[in-house]
């Protein structure tokens, strides 16, 4: 049995638990006991610092974070003020919308901080998943701005009210240079597969230039037709884009709320894929699940019934998972006898 690995940010004290020879301890089932020789939850198999993984996140994005809220903080304050001098639901519906974005980067911002500290005795993983909480707080905030939008249109509707085109054309305007600018500085994380944080601010920040283009045209139409009514429709245009925008979103922050398999991960291929390892006839007891945003993490238990394959085998696994899957915590228990763990 291997055990007694490093990892760099432990906890003060956790070297001291590290044997596993317990009775009481628990990895996650009932009946499931790391006790015994044929398990390995130790060297290069359960690898915190070796190559091929690094819990830092591939990009800073803590000043465009920074640059983000305060240009949106300063527009919603503008937008609000023209949104009421013009009579305009849309700029008011705009400026509610581009306040939950504030809120929303402020707190993708703070769960970056609260990720980089360090792991304690309490929080054995550090505070990663601080940014999944973030991203479902994201979500959240913007559909319940989008119901705000929806109602006031709905009520202006009814009783269209003078519009100022000429004001409403300008501040989207300005709307459409700060909102390109912040969908600009996330844009390198915007690819499939990074930070869900950086995702939903690029996607939102993007969303909410097109949408003061459309604000745009609306104040220029008004403008020359009197169409008063124009006003709440565009209102609601804007909050199906947000919506558009924001499920699928809101449906993965849920998903990683839930310790689910995150997106991009096929639970099955991996299971089929570590089956096919030399020397392991079956397996099973594969959970997978996220450590924050960015992160993922597994364990399993191998069938090896011709004896413990060592630590290379391990190291070995651990990198496949690593460059094949984005699995950077790969906990591997090696069993001798089928049934042995329940």
């Amino acid at each position: 049995m291997s055990t007694g690995h490093a990892h760099d940010n432990d906890p003060p004290g956790a070297g001291q638990d590290r044997r596993h020879n317990s009775p009481d301890r628990r990895h996650g089932e009932a009946g499931h006991s790391h006790r015994g020789a044929g398990h390995s939850h130790g060297g290069a198999g359960h690898s915190h610092g070796g190559a091929g993984h690094s819990h830092a996140p591939p990009t800073d994005f803590g000043r465009a974070f920074v640059v983000g809220i305060v240009l949106n903080l300063v527009f919603v304050v503008v937008e609000a003020v023209y949104g009421v001098v013009a009579n305009s639901v849309a700029l008011l519906a705009d400026a509610g919308h581009n306040l939950s974005d504030v809120a929303g980067l402020a707190a993708a911002w703070a769960a970056t901080i609260l990720a980089k500290r360090a792991a304690s005795a309490r929080f054995t993983y550090g505070m990663r998943s601080s940014s999944i909480l973030a991203a479902l707080f994201n979500a959240v905030m913007l559909l319940v701005a989008v119901g705000a939008v929806a109602w006031e249109a709905v009520q202006r509707l009814a009783d269209p009210q003078p519009v100022a085109g000429v004001t409403v054309m300008a501040v989207a305007a300005a709307g459409i240079v700060v909102n390109g600018v912040t969908a600009w500085l996330f844009a390198r994380g915007s690819t499939a597969g990074g930070d869900l944080n950086v995702r939903a601010a690029f996607a939102h920040m993007l969303s909410d230039a097109v949408v003061s283009a459309g604000v745009v045209v609306a104040g220029f139409v008004i403008l020359q037709t009197g169409w008063t009514w124009l006003d709440p429709i565009v209102s609601l245009l804007i909050a199906a884009v947000i919506i558009a925008g924001t499920w699928g979103l809101l449906r993965e922050a849920v998903t990683l709320a839930l310790q689910g398999v995150p997106p991009g991960v096929e639970l099955d291929a991996v299971r089929d894929r570590l089956a096919a390892l030399p020397g392991v006839a079956q397996t099973h007891h594969v959970h997978i699940w996220p450590v924050s945003t960015t992160e993922t993490a597994l364990t399993a238990h191998l069938l090896c019934p011709a004896g413990h394959p060592g630590d290379a085998f391990l190291c070995e696994a651990a990198a496949m998972l690593e460059h094949e899957f984005g699995i950077g915590h790969a906990t591997l228990q090696i069993e001798l006898i089928d049934g042995s763990c329940g």
